[in-house]
């Protein structure tokens, strides 16, 4: 079985601590951000392991990120990623519903 490298674009990491802050601070929640962010990781994890098996994406606003995009979800959140030889590169983790306002 194929092992991938994953790797943070800073875009991500931000929208990672921005997802983090309004569950602490907004929704006033730091046990469900804790929850939250651990599933996430969880789910991100797995691509590890199964990065090429998801389809590629063809909306115009995820090709930005190149030909090879491909997409994983957690609950309502949508992880936008391509893939290079053994790395696994995230560009974003953005809400589902703002894809297309990308």
């Amino acid at each position: 079985m194929r092992k991938y490298f994953i790797e943070f674009s800073l875009q991500s990491r931000t929208d990672l601590l921005d997802l983090n802050n309004v569950i602490i601070y907004k929704y006033q929640s730091p046990s469900t951000a804790y929850k939250y962010m651990h599933g996430l990781s969880k789910e991100v994890k797995k691509l590890e392991s199964m990065a090429e098996t998801l389809p590629f994406q063809s909306r115009k606003s995820l090709t930005q990120y190149g030909q090879n995009v491909r997409r994983i979800n957690y609950k309502k959140m949508a992880v936008i990623y391509t893939v290079h030889n053994d790395l696994v590169l995230i560009h974003r983790v953005i809400p589902s519903n703002t894809i297309g306002s990308l």
